[in-house]
């Protein structure tokens, strides 16, 4: 039987149904996958009981694993290690986390709109997060559609913004949340990187704009004129019509496009109830400047 999909919304975020991820696809169903996520840019997969490997065979369609974790496990011991991120509020040993704990202090960022792995010189092309446990009340995704966004605009604002490069920093959302205790290994590997604010996406040919809370300066502008626009861009993109709200079920999977999308986590009792998912990140094909052929800083 060939996969069935709900649109939440006319372009952006899918239901899909009728799959087990756990079994080996079948072409027709994988490529159905594909042509889905290329347009909806977020697709949720429910009812799946997926162990890591699976999660990983699934995941590896798209690209190649992200296996470099921010966080320096010496400072702060995760459950996980390599290929998945750690996106609950345990500690390594599988507790609720404390409450002035390093991973809960770091976490706090999520809450910002962002795209995963922006800070990275060779960004994210997509993440996949599987829920195990989730909290009764709280704890939703919200979504972005940067595309929608960027068609949006006026075409004179089009115009200002194409070729503009823009500095993507870990750092930068993290002391916009109130962390700032990066060790000195974290802050040598985590160095500011250059992205494009408005990229293509080469599967659909849509244009997008590509911001988040790690873009704090845009190259060629005084730095609180390029801050401005960043935090302008964020309100306009973050617009009720642009967003998606995703309340999370129990062995459930969903997948976004973070060239195209911006997320954020909103709050829960993090204190009180579990939340355990794990988060395989694919990693792009190249730096985002390099992929729109714009000349970026060294």
């Amino acid at each position: 039987m060939a996969i069935t999909l709900f649109p939440v919304m006319p372009d952006f975020a899918a239901e899909v149904g009728d799959v087990d991820l756990s079994k080996p696809l079948a072409d027709d169903d994988l490529s159905a996958i594909k042509a889905a996520f290329w347009k909806y840019a977020v697709l949720i997969f429910p009812q799946q009981q997926l162990t890591q490997d699976q999660q990983l065979a699934f995941s590896a369609h798209f690209g190649p694993i992200e296996r470099d974790r921010t966080l320096d496990p010496k400072a702060t011991p995760m459950r996980f290690s390599g290929a998945f991120a750690d996106i609950s509020n345990l500690s390594a040993e599988g507790k609720i986390w404390g409450e002035t704990s390093r991973q809960r202090m770091y976490k706090a960022g999520n809450k910002l709109w962002h795209t995963d792995s922006s800070f990275k010189r060779l960004p994210s092309i997509c993440s996949l997060l599987y829920a195990e446990t989730v909290a009764p009340i709280g704890g939703h995704t919200q979504f972005a559609d940067q595309r929608a966004a960027y068609d949006a605009l006026t075409e004179a604002a089009k115009r200002k913004l194409q070729g503009l490069v823009v500095e993507h920093w870990i750092a930068t959302s993290r002391r916009r949340s109130g962390f700032s205790e990066f060790t000195e290994e974290e802050q040598q590997r985590l160095p500011p990187v250059p992205q494009v604010l408005v990229r293509t996406i080469p599967q659909n040919g849509r244009k997008s704009l590509y911001v988040a809370s790690h873009a704090g300066r845009i190259w060629g502008m005084p730095d609180s004129e390029g801050r401005a626009l960043i935090d302008e861009l964020i309100a306009h993109v973050t617009q009720r019509q642009f967003v998606y709200t995703h309340r999370w079920r129990p062995h459930e999977l969903v997948m976004w496009d973070n060239r195209c999308t911006m997320h954020r986590g909103t709050d829960f009792e993090d204190l009180r109830w579990v939340r355990d998912m794990r988060r395989v990140t694919v990693s792009d094909v190249a730096n985002s400047c390099e992929q729109e052929g714009v000349a970026f800083p060294a």
